[in-house]
Protein backbone atom coordinates (compact mmCIF):
# COMPACT_ATOMS: atom_id res chain seq x y z
CA UNK A 1 0.00 0.00 0.00
CA UNK A 2 2.76 2.30 -0.61
CA UNK A 3 2.13 2.83 -4.61
CA UNK A 4 3.28 6.15 -4.70
CA UNK A 5 6.34 5.46 -4.06
CA UNK A 6 6.21 3.22 -6.85
CA UNK A 7 4.54 0.54 -8.50
CA UNK A 8 5.40 -3.06 -10.20
CA UNK A 9 5.76 -3.70 -13.79
CA UNK A 10 2.31 -4.61 -15.34
CA UNK A 11 2.85 -8.15 -17.03
CA UNK A 12 1.71 -6.12 -20.54
CA UNK A 13 4.50 -3.91 -19.84
CA UNK A 14 7.10 -6.14 -19.60
CA UNK A 15 5.89 -7.95 -22.32
CA UNK A 16 6.64 -5.44 -24.32
CA UNK A 17 10.14 -4.53 -23.72
CA UNK A 18 11.15 -8.30 -23.73
CA UNK A 19 12.30 -8.13 -27.28
CA UNK A 20 14.77 -5.43 -26.83
CA UNK A 21 16.27 -7.01 -24.15
CA UNK A 22 17.28 -9.68 -26.29
CA UNK A 23 17.18 -9.10 -30.39
CA UNK A 24 16.64 -6.02 -30.62
CA UNK A 25 19.54 -4.10 -29.03
CA UNK A 26 20.35 -1.19 -32.14
CA UNK A 27 20.74 2.45 -30.79
CA UNK A 28 17.88 4.32 -31.92
CA UNK A 29 20.33 7.49 -33.00
CA UNK A 30 22.17 4.48 -35.74
CA UNK A 31 21.37 4.91 -39.33
CA UNK A 32 21.47 1.27 -40.17
CA UNK A 33 18.71 -1.74 -40.02
CA UNK A 34 19.38 -2.34 -36.42
CA UNK A 35 19.06 1.48 -35.58
CA UNK A 36 15.98 1.88 -37.13
CA UNK A 37 13.73 -0.75 -36.02
CA UNK A 38 14.23 -0.01 -32.82
CA UNK A 39 14.02 3.88 -33.47
CA UNK A 40 10.47 3.03 -35.05
CA UNK A 41 9.54 1.18 -31.55
CA UNK A 42 10.73 4.01 -29.48
CA UNK A 43 8.90 6.73 -31.49
CA UNK A 44 5.91 4.64 -31.20
CA UNK A 45 6.08 4.76 -27.59
CA UNK A 46 6.11 8.75 -27.86
CA UNK A 47 3.14 8.42 -29.24
CA UNK A 48 1.88 6.92 -26.67
CA UNK A 49 2.49 9.20 -23.79
CA UNK A 50 1.71 12.14 -26.16
CA UNK A 51 -1.61 10.79 -26.78
CA UNK A 52 -2.09 9.84 -22.80
CA UNK A 53 -1.45 13.11 -22.06
CA UNK A 54 -3.27 14.91 -25.33
CA UNK A 55 0.07 16.64 -26.38
CA UNK A 56 1.96 16.63 -29.69
CA UNK A 57 4.51 13.53 -30.21
CA UNK A 58 7.34 16.71 -30.82
CA UNK A 59 5.85 18.42 -27.14
CA UNK A 60 7.62 15.22 -25.67
CA UNK A 61 10.97 14.96 -24.37
CA UNK A 62 11.99 11.70 -22.69
CA UNK A 63 13.89 12.15 -19.11
CA UNK A 64 15.65 9.55 -16.97
CA UNK A 65 12.79 10.45 -14.24
CA UNK A 66 9.94 13.01 -12.68
CA UNK A 67 13.17 14.59 -11.26
CA UNK A 68 15.04 15.17 -14.26
CA UNK A 69 11.80 16.68 -15.85
CA UNK A 70 10.76 19.05 -12.97
CA UNK A 71 14.46 20.06 -13.13
CA UNK A 72 14.64 20.46 -17.12
CA UNK A 73 11.36 22.67 -17.24
CA UNK A 74 12.10 25.28 -13.63
CA UNK A 75 15.40 25.70 -14.78
CA UNK A 76 15.63 25.25 -18.49
CA UNK A 77 13.00 28.70 -18.16
CA UNK A 78 15.12 30.26 -15.58
CA UNK A 79 18.32 29.96 -17.28
CA UNK A 80 16.81 31.22 -20.78
CA UNK A 81 15.33 34.54 -18.71
CA UNK A 82 18.15 34.83 -16.84
CA UNK A 83 16.87 36.60 -14.42
CA UNK A 84 13.22 37.14 -12.50
CA UNK A 85 10.68 35.45 -10.21
CA UNK A 86 9.19 32.27 -10.00
CA UNK A 87 5.96 31.23 -7.95
CA UNK A 88 5.42 28.02 -6.60
CA UNK A 89 4.00 26.51 -3.23
CA UNK A 90 5.21 25.44 -0.39
CA UNK A 91 3.67 21.44 -0.78
CA UNK A 92 5.73 20.76 -3.72
CA UNK A 93 7.81 17.58 -4.46
CA UNK A 94 11.68 18.17 -3.34
CA UNK A 95 12.01 17.95 -7.17
CA UNK A 96 10.77 21.65 -7.62
CA UNK A 97 11.10 23.26 -3.99
CA UNK A 98 15.19 22.12 -3.64
CA UNK A 99 15.38 23.63 -7.60
CA UNK A 100 13.51 26.74 -6.74
CA UNK A 101 16.09 26.93 -3.44
CA UNK A 102 18.89 26.10 -5.70
CA UNK A 103 17.90 28.91 -8.06
CA UNK A 104 17.51 31.30 -5.22
CA UNK A 105 21.26 31.09 -4.88
CA UNK A 106 21.95 32.12 -8.67
CA UNK A 107 19.92 35.58 -7.96
CA UNK A 108 16.49 34.07 -8.72
CA UNK A 109 13.66 35.63 -6.21
CA UNK A 110 10.75 32.64 -5.49
CA UNK A 111 7.68 33.21 -4.08
CA UNK A 112 6.56 30.36 -2.06
CA UNK A 113 2.59 30.61 -1.39
CA UNK A 114 0.82 29.14 1.40
CA UNK A 115 -1.58 26.40 1.37
CA UNK A 116 -5.03 26.31 3.27
CA UNK A 117 -5.63 23.43 5.43
CA UNK A 118 -6.99 20.90 2.78
CA UNK A 119 -3.35 21.39 1.23
CA UNK A 120 -5.12 23.72 -1.57
CA UNK A 121 -3.34 26.96 -3.19
CA UNK A 122 -5.88 29.71 -3.79
CA UNK A 123 -6.02 30.89 -7.36
CA UNK A 124 -6.30 34.54 -6.22
CA UNK A 125 -2.93 34.34 -4.22
CA UNK A 126 -1.59 32.97 -6.93
CA UNK A 127 -2.74 36.04 -9.29
CA UNK A 128 -1.92 38.83 -6.64
CA UNK A 129 1.78 37.41 -6.36
CA UNK A 130 2.35 37.80 -9.82
CA UNK A 131 4.75 40.86 -10.60
CA UNK A 132 6.41 42.26 -13.69
CA UNK A 133 9.34 40.35 -13.57
CA UNK A 134 7.81 36.89 -13.14
CA UNK A 135 9.12 34.28 -15.22
CA UNK A 136 7.35 30.92 -14.35
CA UNK A 137 4.37 29.89 -12.26
CA UNK A 138 5.11 25.89 -10.79
CA UNK A 139 2.10 24.17 -8.88
CA UNK A 140 1.70 20.19 -8.91
CA UNK A 141 -1.46 18.76 -9.97
CA UNK A 142 -1.85 15.82 -7.25
CA UNK A 143 0.04 15.81 -4.26
CA UNK A 144 2.18 13.34 -3.37
CA UNK A 145 1.45 12.92 0.18
CA UNK A 146 -2.29 14.12 0.62
CA UNK A 147 -3.79 13.33 -2.60
CA UNK A 148 -5.20 16.56 -2.53
CA UNK A 149 -5.96 18.09 -6.16
CA UNK A 150 -4.92 21.43 -7.18
CA UNK A 151 -6.96 23.57 -9.14
CA UNK A 152 -4.47 23.77 -12.04
CA UNK A 153 -7.23 24.82 -14.48
CA UNK A 154 -7.81 27.76 -13.01
CA UNK A 155 -3.96 28.34 -12.15
CA UNK A 156 -3.13 27.97 -15.87
CA UNK A 157 -6.07 30.52 -17.27
CA UNK A 158 -4.53 33.22 -14.94
CA UNK A 159 -1.01 32.33 -16.34
CA UNK A 160 -1.98 32.11 -19.60
CA UNK A 161 -3.67 36.12 -19.06
CA UNK A 162 -0.53 37.12 -17.70
CA UNK A 163 1.36 35.61 -20.53
CA UNK A 164 3.74 33.37 -18.38
CA UNK A 165 4.54 29.70 -18.75
CA UNK A 166 2.99 27.45 -16.49
CA UNK A 167 4.23 24.35 -15.16
CA UNK A 168 3.27 21.22 -13.43
CA UNK A 169 4.26 18.34 -11.93
CA UNK A 170 2.11 15.93 -12.87
CA UNK A 171 3.92 12.63 -11.51
CA UNK A 172 1.28 11.40 -9.67
CA UNK A 173 -2.18 12.67 -11.49
CA UNK A 174 -1.20 10.31 -14.80
CA UNK A 175 -3.19 7.79 -14.88
CA UNK A 176 -5.89 8.76 -12.08
CA UNK A 177 -6.84 12.15 -13.42
CA UNK A 178 -7.97 13.32 -16.45
CA UNK A 179 -4.42 14.49 -17.64
CA UNK A 180 -5.14 16.91 -20.88
CA UNK A 181 -2.53 19.56 -21.47
CA UNK A 182 -4.23 21.14 -23.86
CA UNK A 183 -7.39 21.65 -21.93
CA UNK A 184 -6.14 22.42 -18.82
CA UNK A 185 -3.82 25.29 -20.64
CA UNK A 186 -0.39 23.65 -19.27
CA UNK A 187 2.80 25.01 -21.37
CA UNK A 188 5.50 22.67 -19.30
CA UNK A 189 4.56 19.18 -17.12
CA UNK A 190 6.62 16.41 -15.93
CA UNK A 191 5.94 12.49 -15.56
CA UNK A 192 7.38 9.25 -14.27
CA UNK A 193 7.54 6.09 -15.65
CA UNK A 194 7.51 4.27 -12.15
CA UNK A 195 4.08 5.68 -11.05
CA UNK A 196 2.10 3.69 -13.72
CA UNK A 197 3.72 0.30 -13.87
CA UNK A 198 6.63 0.64 -16.01
CA UNK A 199 10.23 0.40 -14.50
CA UNK A 200 12.23 2.75 -12.95
CA UNK A 201 14.48 5.03 -14.74
CA UNK A 202 12.51 6.92 -17.63
CA UNK A 203 10.20 10.17 -17.59
CA UNK A 204 8.66 13.22 -19.66
CA UNK A 205 8.84 16.57 -19.96
CA UNK A 206 5.86 17.69 -22.08
CA UNK A 207 6.71 21.01 -23.41
CA UNK A 208 4.40 23.54 -25.73
CA UNK A 209 5.07 23.81 -28.91
CA UNK A 210 7.03 27.39 -29.39
CA UNK A 211 8.02 27.31 -25.53
CA UNK A 212 11.93 27.79 -25.08
CA UNK A 213 14.07 26.68 -22.65
CA UNK A 214 17.81 26.13 -21.78
CA UNK A 215 18.65 22.44 -22.00
CA UNK A 216 19.83 20.39 -18.67
CA UNK A 217 21.79 17.86 -20.41
CA UNK A 218 24.46 18.89 -23.20
CA UNK A 219 25.74 16.53 -25.59
CA UNK A 220 24.83 14.94 -28.58
CA UNK A 221 21.77 15.57 -30.58
CA UNK A 222 19.17 13.12 -29.01
CA UNK A 223 15.81 14.10 -28.48
CA UNK A 224 15.74 16.81 -31.38
CA UNK A 225 18.92 18.30 -29.78
CA UNK A 226 17.04 18.92 -26.50
CA UNK A 227 18.16 15.79 -24.06
CA UNK A 228 21.60 14.45 -24.78
CA UNK A 229 22.34 10.76 -24.07
CA UNK A 230 21.74 7.42 -25.90
CA UNK A 231 17.86 6.79 -25.72
CA UNK A 232 16.92 4.34 -22.92
CA UNK A 233 15.05 2.22 -25.68
CA UNK A 234 13.54 0.19 -22.75
CA UNK A 235 12.28 2.91 -20.78
CA UNK A 236 10.76 4.86 -23.11
CA UNK A 237 9.01 1.47 -24.57
CA UNK A 238 7.63 0.40 -21.21
CA UNK A 239 6.50 4.22 -20.60
CA UNK A 240 4.62 4.00 -23.59
CA UNK A 241 2.93 1.02 -22.52
CA UNK A 242 2.13 1.65 -19.32
CA UNK A 243 0.74 4.64 -20.37
CA UNK A 244 -1.65 3.41 -22.67
CA UNK A 245 -2.74 0.63 -20.48
CA UNK A 246 -3.44 3.74 -17.82
CA UNK A 247 -5.73 4.69 -19.81
CA UNK A 248 -8.00 2.30 -20.69
CA UNK A 249 -10.65 1.84 -18.07
CA UNK A 250 -9.17 4.33 -16.30
CA UNK A 251 -12.83 5.58 -14.33
CA UNK A 252 -13.75 2.46 -14.02
CA UNK A 253 -10.81 1.84 -11.92
CA UNK A 254 -10.87 5.18 -10.60
CA UNK A 255 -14.00 4.29 -8.94
CA UNK A 256 -12.91 0.82 -7.85
CA UNK A 257 -10.37 2.35 -6.44
CA UNK A 258 -12.15 4.72 -4.54
CA UNK A 259 -14.49 2.18 -3.25
CA UNK A 260 -11.39 0.61 -1.13
CA UNK A 261 -9.91 3.89 0.04
CA UNK A 262 -13.30 4.64 1.43
CA UNK A 263 -14.20 1.03 3.01
CA UNK A 264 -9.83 1.71 4.63
CA UNK A 265 -10.55 4.93 5.60
CA UNK A 266 -14.29 3.80 7.32
CA UNK A 267 -12.80 0.89 8.95
CA UNK A 268 -10.15 2.53 10.62
CA UNK A 269 -12.11 5.31 11.84
CA UNK A 270 -14.58 3.19 13.24
CA UNK A 271 -12.15 1.22 15.27
CA UNK A 272 -9.90 3.48 16.28
CA UNK A 273 -10.43 7.07 18.04
CA UNK A 274 -8.39 9.79 18.00
CA UNK A 275 -7.25 10.09 13.62
CA UNK A 276 -7.26 13.04 12.01
CA UNK A 277 -7.75 13.01 8.01
CA UNK A 278 -5.07 14.72 5.89
CA UNK A 279 -6.08 16.08 2.68
CA UNK A 280 -9.11 17.40 1.06
CA UNK A 281 -12.17 14.90 2.13
CA UNK A 282 -13.41 14.73 -1.41
CA UNK A 283 -11.09 16.48 -3.52
CA UNK A 284 -8.42 13.93 -4.15
CA UNK A 285 -7.21 11.02 -6.49
CA UNK A 286 -8.50 8.22 -5.79
CA UNK A 287 -5.97 5.90 -4.32
CA UNK A 288 -4.16 7.93 -1.64
CA UNK A 289 -4.94 8.24 2.32
CA UNK A 290 -3.22 10.18 4.83
CA UNK A 291 -4.24 10.11 8.21
CA UNK A 292 -2.31 10.79 11.55
CA UNK A 293 -2.76 8.62 14.75
CA UNK A 294 -2.55 10.74 17.78
CA UNK A 295 0.04 9.56 20.33
CA UNK A 296 1.81 7.45 18.06
CA UNK A 297 5.28 7.77 16.04
CA UNK A 298 4.43 7.25 12.24
CA UNK A 299 8.20 5.51 11.86
CA UNK A 300 7.10 2.80 14.84
CA UNK A 301 3.41 2.49 13.22
CA UNK A 302 5.57 1.99 10.11
CA UNK A 303 7.54 -0.77 11.10
CA UNK A 304 4.75 -2.60 13.47
CA UNK A 305 3.14 -2.96 9.77
CA UNK A 306 5.95 -3.79 7.79
CA UNK A 307 6.28 -6.70 10.46
CA UNK A 308 2.93 -7.93 9.92
CA UNK A 309 3.65 -7.24 5.80
CA UNK A 310 2.05 -4.01 4.76
CA UNK A 311 3.92 -1.72 3.12
CA UNK A 312 2.90 2.06 3.25
CA UNK A 313 4.79 5.40 4.21
CA UNK A 314 5.41 8.25 6.23
CA UNK A 315 5.75 10.95 3.59
CA UNK A 316 7.44 11.13 0.26
CA UNK A 317 9.77 8.08 -0.84
CA UNK A 318 12.38 11.14 -1.45
CA UNK A 319 12.43 12.20 2.06
CA UNK A 320 12.72 8.51 3.79
CA UNK A 321 15.40 8.59 6.09
CA UNK A 322 14.63 11.98 7.26
CA UNK A 323 13.31 12.91 10.92
CA UNK A 324 11.43 16.04 10.44
CA UNK A 325 7.87 16.42 9.85
CA UNK A 326 6.23 16.28 6.34
CA UNK A 327 6.74 20.12 5.11
CA UNK A 328 3.17 19.16 3.06
CA UNK A 329 1.21 18.61 6.56
CA UNK A 330 3.33 21.54 8.16
CA UNK A 331 2.21 23.85 5.43
CA UNK A 332 -1.39 22.93 5.69
CA UNK A 333 -1.30 23.97 9.51
CA UNK A 334 -1.00 20.90 11.09
CA UNK A 335 0.63 20.59 14.71
CA UNK A 336 3.92 19.31 14.87
CA UNK A 337 2.40 15.86 16.70
CA UNK A 338 -0.19 15.25 14.44
CA UNK A 339 2.49 15.14 11.51
CA UNK A 340 4.84 13.15 13.20
CA UNK A 341 2.50 10.63 13.41
CA UNK A 342 1.11 10.60 9.94
CA UNK A 343 0.83 7.64 7.75
CA UNK A 344 0.46 7.47 3.67
CA UNK A 345 -1.80 4.53 2.56
CA UNK A 346 -1.60 4.60 -1.48
CA UNK A 347 -3.13 1.88 -3.14
CA UNK A 348 -2.71 0.26 -6.53
CA UNK A 349 -4.26 -1.68 -9.09
CA UNK A 350 -3.35 -5.08 -7.72
CA UNK A 351 -4.74 -4.44 -4.58
CA UNK A 352 -7.67 -6.57 -3.26
CA UNK A 353 -10.29 -5.97 -0.86
CA UNK A 354 -9.11 -8.94 1.13
CA UNK A 355 -6.07 -6.95 1.86
CA UNK A 356 -8.12 -3.75 3.27
CA UNK A 357 -9.74 -5.90 5.61
CA UNK A 358 -6.65 -7.53 7.27
CA UNK A 359 -5.09 -4.02 7.68
CA UNK A 360 -8.71 -3.10 9.21
CA UNK A 361 -7.90 -5.83 11.71
CA UNK A 362 -4.94 -5.34 12.51
CA UNK A 363 -4.32 -1.89 12.99
CA UNK A 364 -6.01 -1.10 16.45
CA UNK A 365 -4.14 -3.74 18.01
CA UNK A 366 -0.82 -2.09 16.85
CA UNK A 367 -1.88 1.42 17.39
CA UNK A 368 -3.47 0.37 20.54
CA UNK A 369 -0.05 -1.33 21.62
CA UNK A 370 1.79 1.92 20.95
CA UNK A 371 -0.41 4.13 22.72
CA UNK A 372 0.40 2.47 25.63
CA UNK A 373 3.80 3.35 25.84
CA UNK A 374 3.12 7.10 24.97
CA UNK A 375 3.64 9.12 28.16
CA UNK A 376 0.98 11.45 26.41
CA UNK A 377 -1.97 9.09 25.64
CA UNK A 378 -5.01 8.99 27.76
CA UNK A 379 -7.90 6.38 27.74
Amino acid sequence: MDNNATTPVHPQVADAIRPFLNGLFGNPSSLHFAGREVRTSYEAARGQIAGAIGAGVEEIVITSCGSEADNHAIKGIALAAGKGRIITSTVEHPAVLNVCRYLETRGFTVTYLPVDGHGLVDPDDVRRSITKDTILISIMYANNETGTVMPVGDIARIAREKEIPFHSDMVQALGKLDVDVGTLGIDLASFSGHKVYAPKGVGALYVREGLSLHNLIHGGHQESGRRAGTENVIGIVAFGKACEIAGDKMDERGIAMEALRKRLLDGILERIDHVRLNGHPVQRVSNTLNLSFQFVESESLLLALDMKGVAVSSGSACSSGSSEPSHVLLAMGIPGDLCQSALRFSLGRDNTREEIDYVIDILPGIVARLREMSPFYKR
